[in-house]
């Protein structure tokens, strides 16, 4: 009996007893006189069991038919194995037209014996932090190494998320978690909104020095060099928090698990099985996914900013050089030719800072003033950090980058034995007179006298 039932045995016995009137026992149960009767009549007919709906134990009209939840049944188990109850509600509702609730299909899933994609664990107690109030505010970015494609080996997925409104920015993939992927979100994430105030992640060597190496130049300075993806943020005026802990950037953190769930399965539906075929899903499965999950912010207004002209230099990264003396630079597994300066002028001996761009040119600037450059190399790029871009040896820092004289030859010297080396055998000479130099024969001397 449910708990609105199990008062009215005892105010009903207590009508019958005389105790109590009829209009007492109706206002108790919330009920009209006449309806109070009826229930003592059924009582007094039937005990206890009479006051039990009638249709307790009955299916309900409206259920759902057996054939339905069989067909439900079937594509739970083939062709959208591994959804989860949501995004399966979606596609029956959108695609199979099964108009079906969550709740109802995870009845169904449970009945037919089919096991959740992920168990339910319980809620840990975290602090809410306030988002952001304004779209671009702050951009929080992060990758994940998953099976995406449904088999080995695995892909990292690179994207950013905005903090005030949940909408996922962009998405790319990447063999490895790298440089190249971070500047390349860069480039899409300024192409696409614009230039956000802050970015939020993790402690990547990408984006923070994890080293004590201090050059000369960081010890006067009291601060060590930014990273390369960090000049780079600099001088786009771009702000970078480091997180401490995966919970502090928990909502892309969240993000990933829905993400290895539900694009995973998109992309097994569509039957993609190469990066570059998943590339060109990804605007679509976007468009869908911020229309369902993405919510207003607090404030109307936007913090994105326009990128610079020359944005293209700004994605680079940057090695301080000195110019040798047939005016050429290098930097590890490259080098550029700079032509001669106004009135056939010579760059020897000037330092000039080196660029290597995203799509892989060369460029050669001197005091802001581009001097030289180069095309990219054939074949593929992927931008590196070809040497750290923090401190650098204190010789290479200051621009001492010629060897040093060899010393003079030293005058050669005996080799010393080994310990272990067993001395040299020389004979000591004899006496005249030893018996070796005797001969046991008489001489000739002797044999004529």
């Amino acid at each position: 009996m449910s708990q609105k039932e199990v008062r009215r045995p005892g105010l009903i016995q207590a009508a019958l007893e005389g105790k109590i009137t009829n209009s007492e026992g109706a206002r108790a149960l919330g009920l009209s006189t006449r309806q109070f009767q009826r229930v003592k009549s059924r009582y007094r007919g039937g005990g206890v069991e009479a006051l039990l709906h009638g249709n307790r134990g009955r299916p309900s009209w409206r259920r759902l038919p057996a054939s339905v939840r069989g067909r439900v049944v079937a594509l739970a188990r083939t062709t959208y194995a591994g959804f989860n109850d949501h995004h399966l509600a979606e596609k029956l509702r959108e695609v199979e037209g099964i108009p079906i609730s969550r709740e109802l299909l995870r009845r169904i899933r449970r009945d037919a014996g089919i096991a959740p994609v992920r168990r339910r664990r319980p809620v840990k107690h975290r602090a809410r932090r306030l988002r952001e109030a304004r779209r671009g505010a702050l951009v929080l970015v992060d990758a994940s190494e998953f099976a995406w494609l449904g088999s080995d080996p695995k892909t990292t997925l690179v994207g950013a998320l905005d903090d005030a409104s949940g909408e996922i920015l962009a998405l790319h993939f990447r063999p490895h978690e790298d440089l190249h992927g971070y500047t390349e979100l860069l480039r899409r994430l300024a192409q696409t909104q614009g230039l956000p105030v802050q970015l939020y992640g993790d402690r990547l060597g990408v984006f923070v020095r994890n080293d004590d190496r201090w050059s000369l130049e960081e010890e006067l300075a009291g601060a060590q060099r930014p990273t390369h993806f960090g000049q780079m943020l600099e001088e786009l005026a771009i702000g970078y928090i480091a997180a401490r802990s995966p919970q502090a950037k928990g909502r892309i953190e969240r993000l990933w698990n829905t993400l290895q769930d539900r694009l995973t399965s998109e992309l097994r539906l569509q039957r993609l099985t190469t990066i570059q075929d998943a590339e060109r899903f990804l605007p679509s499965f976007l468009h869908d996914y911020n229309q369902r999950f993405t919510h207003l912010p607090r404030e109307s207004t936007s913090a994105w900013r326009r990128s610079p002209r020359q944005f293209d230099r700004a994605l680079a990264c940057r090695y301080d050089r000195v110019v040798a003396r047939d005016n050429t630079v290098t930097i590890p597994g490259r080098w550029a030719q700079i032509p001669p300066g106004p009135a056939q002028r010579s760059y020897h001996g000037c330092r000039v800072q080196v660029r290597e761009l995203l799509d892989g040119r060369l460029l050669v600037l001197h005091q802001g003033r581009l001097i030289a450059q180069q095309p990219p190399p054939p074949g593929p790029f992927t931008l590196m950090a070809r040497e750290s871009g923090g401190s650098r040896p204190r010789r290479l820092a200051l621009g001492l980058h010629h060897p040093k004289p060899a010393p003079p030859p030293s005058p050669p010297t005996k080799p010393t034995p080994a310990p272990w080396a067993k001395p040299r055998y020389r004979p000591r000479p004899q006496p005249q007179n030893h018996p070796w130099r005797k001969s046991p024969l008489p001489s000739r001397k002797e044999t004529q006298g």
